[in-house]
C-alpha cells in the first residue's frame, strides 16, 4: 500500500467512523474529508469543488424540485385519499399501501411519498383495530424497493448512472434499471403482503406506551371572560360533551401555576388555560360546543390588537375566527393562517428543543398548537415539550409562508383528514410536464440531466413550486454530501485504492463463480449503506465495480447495477435510510426491530436481483 492509498483510506474509515457516530452532520463530515484530500495534495485545489456541477448533483437536485412540484400540486394525496376504500384485511392493506409507494417512490422523492402516505397508513390501521406497526415498517421497506425501478427513484441509481458514463460515453437510461427494480420490488411487495407483515413487532391497541396515534393531540385552550363554563366545574365542561367527543384533560394552568390532572371538580376561571389530549375531530367538537379558544389565536389576536389598532373601527369589521380545528384560518393583514400536521425528521432543529426556547412565533412566524408522541401521555405545558424525531406537531402559519417554514424547521408536511396544502386542479399540470420529461429522456432526445432540469423550471414557471420554495425543496446536505464524496471516491481510483480493494476481491472471486463474486460485492455494499448514507456507499463502491470488472475482463455493467441495488436495498437497521427512521417513532421500532423484516428483505432481494442482472445484463 502507497502513501497516498494509505492518507485515502485512513481519511475513509475516518469519514465512515463518524458517520456510524452520527454526532455530526454527514455533509459536515463529507466537506470535512473533501478539504482533508484536498489540503494532503491527493486531489487538486482547481477541482476540488468540481462535485457540485457534477451530472449526478445536478440531477438529484432537479429530482428534489420536481418532487416538491407533484407534492404541491397533490398528485401522491389524490392517490392516497383513494386507498381508504381497499377494506379491512391486513394482506391487502399492506399490498396496496406498500405497492402504490413503491411506485410513486420510482419516480419521486420516497421520503416525500412516505410522509404523505404514513397518515393514511395509521388512520387504515386504526380503523381496523390494529396497530399501525404492522403497516408502517412494509411501507418504508416499500419506498425503498420503489427507488430501484428508475434512475431517478434514489440517488444511488442516479450516482451509478454517471460512473457507467466514464466505461464508454453511455450512462444508463432511466428505465435501464426497470427489469432489476421491477422484479424485486414485485416480489418484494408480494413477499411483505403475505409473509412479511407478519414479521413486524406488533404493538398492540392497548399498549398507550407503544402505540402512536397520529390523530392524539396536545393542546391548549383557554376560557375568556365571557365563556358560559367560567364559575363551573371542570366536570360540567367535560359533561357536555362525553357523548360527542373523547377528551381528557391533562393539566390546567393558572396564575403562571401549573396543575397535572387537575380535580373534575376544580371551578373554572376566566383566562384558565385547559392542557387537553383530543384527537383532532374532538377538539373541534369541544371547541365548538363549549366555546373555548386556542391559545395560540388568542396570542395572535392581541398582538394584532396591540400592533394596529386603529384597524378597528366597529364590531361588524372586525375578522371573525374559525376554531375548526381542522381548517382554522384567521384573518390577517398579511395573508390567512392555516393549520397543517408536520412530522419531525431526524435532522430538524427541533430536536431536543422545546417552541420557547426556539422562539418558533418571533423566528419562523409559526405557531405550535399540538403535538402527539407515541405512547407518551405529555402532562408538561405545550412550550416546554421537547421535541424528538416522529413527534408530529400541528403548526398554525401564515399561507403563504408555512412550506418554507416547515423546510427551515427539518419538517415534512402530512397530507391526511382534509389537511391539504395543494391544489387539486393543478395534478394534471405537474403529471403532464413530469410525463413529457420522462419520455424525453426515454427517447434519448436529452440527457436526462438536462430533461430534469427542464421540467424543473417549467413547474417553477408554472407556480407549481413557488419561488420562495425552490431552494428550499432542495435537501441541501445531500447535494454537498454528494458534491464532496464524489472528489473523495476519484480520488480513491486515482490512488490506486479501488484497484486495491478490487484486487483484493479478485483474490475471492478465482476461487468462486461470477454470480458469486456479485453477491460478495452486493452484500459489502448493502451491509455499508445499512450505516451510513446510500449516496455515499454508492459513490465508494463504484469505482471499486469498474475496476473488478476489469481485472475480470467483463463488462462493468452488472457489477453497477449490483452496486446500485446494494446501495439502495438498507432494510437492516433505522439508520439505513431516512425512510426507515422516519417510521422508528410512529411505529414503536426499537433499533433491533429491522432486522427481523429486513433480513429475509435482504435476502430475497439478492436471490431475486443477481439471477435478473446476470440475465439482462451479461458478463
Amino acid at each position: 500500500m502507497s502513501f497516498d492509498q494509505g492518507i485515502v483510506f485512513a481519511v475513509l474509515l475516518a469519514t465512515l467512523g463518524l458517520f456510524i457516530w452520527n454526532r455530526w452532520r454527514y455533509d459536515i463530515v463529507a466537506l470535512a474529508a473533501l478539504l482533508t484530500v484536498t489540503i494532503t495534495g491527493l486531489i487538486p485545489a482547481e477541482t476540488a469543488f468540481s462535485g457540485l456541477g457534477h451530472p449526478a448533483v445536478v440531477t438529484v437536485a432537479a429530482v428534489l424540485v420536481i418532487s416538491r412540484a407533484l407534492l404541491n400540486a397533490g398528485v401522491v394525496d389524490a392517490i392516497a385519499r383513494q386507498l381508504t376504500k381497499v377494506g379491512d384485511k391486513p394482506w391487502i392493506q399492506v399490498a396496496t399501501l406498500t405497492g402504490i409507494v413503491a411506485v410513486c417512490s420510482g419516480f419521486m422523492n420516497n421520503v416525500g411519498a412516505l410522509a404523505l402516505f404514513m397518515p393514511v397508513a395509521i388512520w387504515m390501521a386504526r380503523q381496523s383495530g390494529r396497530s399501525p406497526s404492522y403497516l408502517l415498517m412494509p411501507l418504508a421497506f416499500g419506498s425503498l424497493l420503489g427507488g430501484t425501478l428508475t434512475m431517478i427513484g434514489t440517488p444511488p441509481n442516479i450516482i451509478i448512472a454517471t460512473y457507467r458514463r466514464e466505461i464508454d460515453g453511455n450512462a444508463f437510461g432511466m428505465f435501464d434499471f426497470l427489469p432489476v427494480g421491477l422484479a424485486i420490488t414485485v416480489i418484494g411487495v408480494l413477499f411483505i403482503a403475505l409473509i412479511g407483515w407478519r414479521l413486524t413487532p406488533k404493538r398492540e391497541e392497548s399498549s398507550t406506551d407503544e402505540l402512536f396515534e397520529v390523530s392524539s393531540y396536545l393542546t391548549e385552550l383557554t376560557l375568556k371572560e365571557d365563556n358560559d363554563f367560567v364559575g363551573r366545574s371542570l366536570h360540567d365542561l367535560v359533561d357536555s360533551v362525553r357523548n360527542e367527543a373523547d377528551v381528557s384533560i391533562v393539566g390546567l394552568v393558572r396564575n403562571e401555576q401549573h396543575t397535572e390532572m387537575p380535580s373534575i371538580y376544580k371551578v373554572l376561571r376566566a383566562d384558565d388555560i385547559l392542557v387537553v389530549e383530543a384527537d383532532s375531530d374532538s377538539l373541534k367538537t369541544l371547541i365548538t360546543t363549549t366555546g373555548l379558544s386556542l391559545v395560540q389565536e388568542v396570542i395572535e389576536e392581541s398582538e394584532h390588537d396591540e400592533k394596529d389598532p386603529s384597524e378597528h373601527t366597529d364590531e361588524s369589521d372586525t375578522a371573525t375566527e374559525d376554531n375548526d380545528a381542522t381548517d382554522a384560518k384567521t384573518t390577517t393583514k398579511k395573508s390567512e393562517l392555516t393549520l397543517t400536521e408536520a412530522i419531525v425528521t431526524q435532522g430538524s432543529p427541533l430536536v431536543n428543543q422545546s417552541a420557547s426556547a426556539l422562539g418558533l412565533r418571533e423566528r419562523y412566524s409559526v405557531n405550535i398548537l399540538a403535538v402527539a408522541r407515541q405512547g407518551q401521555r405529555m402532562n408538561q405545558r405545550l412550550g416546554e415539550v421537547r421535541f424528538s424525531p416522529g413527534d408530529i406537531l400541528l403548526v398554525q402559519a401564515h399561507e403563504d409562508g408555512i412550506q418554507s417554514a416547515l423546510n427551515a424547521l427539518g419538517c415534512l408536511p402530512l397530507a391526511s383528514r382534509g389537511l391539504r396544502l395543494h391544489k387539486p386542479d393543478k395534478v394534471l399540470m405537474a403529471s403532464g410536464i413530469f410525463a413529457i420529461a420522462l419520455g424525453l429522456i426515454a427517447l434519448e432526445v436529452l440527457p436526462a440531466a438536462l430533461a430534469l432540469v427542464t421540467a424543473a423550471l417549467a413547474m417553477i414557471l408554472t407556480r407549481l413550486v413557488p419561488p420562495g420554495e425552490i431552494y428550499d425543496s432542495i435537501d441541501l446536505p445531500i447535494i454537498i454530501l454528494l458534491a464532496a464524496m464524489i472528489p473523495i471516491g476519484e480520488a480513491l481510483d486515482t490512488t490506486g485504492g479501488s484497484q486495491l480493494i478490487a484486487d483484493g476481491l479478485l483474490a475471492i472471486g478465482q476461487s468462486i463463480p461470477a454470480s458469486a463474486t456479485i453477491l460478495v460485492l452486493m452484500t459489502c455494499v448493502m451491509l455499508l449503506s445499512n450505516i451510513v448514507n446510500n449516496a455515499a456507499a454508492a459513490v465508494l463502491a463504484a469505482p471499486v465495480a469498474i475496476k473488478l470488472a476489469e481485472g475480470m475482463n467483463v463488462s462493468a455493467d452488472p457489477m453497477l447495477m449490483a452496486v446500485a441495488i446494494g446501495a439502495s436495498c438498507a432494510f437492516l437497521t433505522p439508520i439505513g435510510h431516512q425512510s426507515n427512521m422516519l417510521v422508528m417513532a410512529p411505529g414503536g421500532y426499537k433499533f433491533g426491530d429491522y432486522w427481523r423484516l429486513g433480513l429475509p428483505m435482504s435476502l430475497l432481494v439478492m436471490a431475486i436481483s443477481i439471477p435478473v442482472i446476470m440475465l439482462v445484463w451479461p458478463f
